[in-house]
Protein backbone atom coordinates (compact mmCIF):
# COMPACT_ATOMS: atom_id res chain seq x y z
CA UNK A 1 0.00 0.00 0.00
CA UNK A 2 1.10 3.07 -0.81
CA UNK A 3 2.28 5.58 2.25
CA UNK A 4 -0.26 8.28 2.53
CA UNK A 5 -0.49 11.68 4.36
CA UNK A 6 -3.19 13.95 5.66
CA UNK A 7 -4.23 17.38 3.81
CA UNK A 8 -6.12 19.86 5.42
CA UNK A 9 -8.46 22.67 3.90
CA UNK A 10 -10.46 25.16 4.74
CA UNK A 11 -13.35 25.22 2.09
CA UNK A 12 -16.70 27.32 1.93
CA UNK A 13 -19.95 25.21 3.36
CA UNK A 14 -21.42 25.02 0.30
CA UNK A 15 -18.85 23.18 -1.81
CA UNK A 16 -18.60 20.69 1.24
CA UNK A 17 -22.29 20.84 0.74
CA UNK A 18 -21.93 19.71 -2.72
CA UNK A 19 -18.91 17.16 -1.86
CA UNK A 20 -20.88 15.29 0.49
CA UNK A 21 -24.26 15.54 -1.38
CA UNK A 22 -21.74 13.63 -4.47
CA UNK A 23 -20.47 11.30 -1.77
CA UNK A 24 -23.69 10.43 -1.07
CA UNK A 25 -25.21 10.05 -4.41
CA UNK A 26 -22.39 7.83 -5.76
CA UNK A 27 -22.17 6.13 -2.18
CA UNK A 28 -18.08 6.67 -1.97
CA UNK A 29 -17.13 8.23 1.15
CA UNK A 30 -16.44 12.24 1.50
CA UNK A 31 -12.05 11.48 1.01
CA UNK A 32 -12.71 9.44 -1.76
CA UNK A 33 -14.44 12.31 -3.83
CA UNK A 34 -11.62 14.64 -2.57
CA UNK A 35 -8.70 12.19 -3.52
CA UNK A 36 -10.42 12.25 -7.54
CA UNK A 37 -11.07 16.17 -7.76
CA UNK A 38 -7.45 16.50 -6.39
CA UNK A 39 -6.01 14.07 -8.90
CA UNK A 40 -8.23 15.32 -11.73
CA UNK A 41 -7.04 19.03 -11.06
CA UNK A 42 -3.50 18.01 -10.92
CA UNK A 43 -3.24 16.12 -14.11
CA UNK A 44 -5.45 19.28 -15.59
CA UNK A 45 -2.24 21.67 -14.69
CA UNK A 46 0.53 19.49 -14.95
CA UNK A 47 -1.21 19.19 -18.69
CA UNK A 48 -1.30 23.15 -19.07
CA UNK A 49 2.23 23.46 -17.81
CA UNK A 50 3.48 21.15 -20.51
CA UNK A 51 1.17 22.62 -23.16
CA UNK A 52 2.58 25.84 -22.33
CA UNK A 53 6.04 25.05 -22.47
CA UNK A 54 5.46 23.66 -25.96
CA UNK A 55 4.19 26.94 -27.16
CA UNK A 56 6.93 29.31 -25.17
CA UNK A 57 9.17 26.84 -27.52
CA UNK A 58 7.38 27.14 -30.67
CA UNK A 59 7.33 31.06 -30.36
CA UNK A 60 11.23 31.18 -29.32
CA UNK A 61 12.08 28.82 -32.74
CA UNK A 62 9.56 31.37 -34.53
CA UNK A 63 6.57 28.93 -35.59
CA UNK A 64 4.04 31.70 -35.29
CA UNK A 65 0.98 33.33 -37.09
CA UNK A 66 1.09 37.06 -36.94
CA UNK A 67 -1.56 38.36 -35.48
CA UNK A 68 -2.60 40.57 -38.21
CA UNK A 69 -3.23 37.21 -40.46
CA UNK A 70 -5.34 35.76 -37.27
CA UNK A 71 -7.18 38.73 -37.22
CA UNK A 72 -8.13 38.93 -40.60
CA UNK A 73 -9.29 35.28 -40.88
CA UNK A 74 -11.26 36.01 -37.55
CA UNK A 75 -13.01 39.37 -39.15
CA UNK A 76 -13.85 37.36 -42.79
CA UNK A 77 -16.10 34.63 -40.57
CA UNK A 78 -18.96 37.08 -40.25
CA UNK A 79 -18.85 37.68 -44.09
CA UNK A 80 -19.59 35.94 -46.92
CA UNK A 81 -16.21 35.68 -48.11
CA UNK A 82 -14.63 33.83 -45.42
CA UNK A 83 -10.64 33.48 -45.72
CA UNK A 84 -9.37 30.07 -44.96
CA UNK A 85 -7.36 29.51 -41.81
CA UNK A 86 -3.76 30.97 -41.59
CA UNK A 87 -0.98 28.43 -41.71
CA UNK A 88 2.45 28.31 -40.55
Amino acid sequence: MAATRVLTAHVPADLADKVDALATRIERSRGWVMKQALAAWIDQEEERHKLTLEALADVDSGRVIDHQSIQAWADSLTTDRQLPPPTL
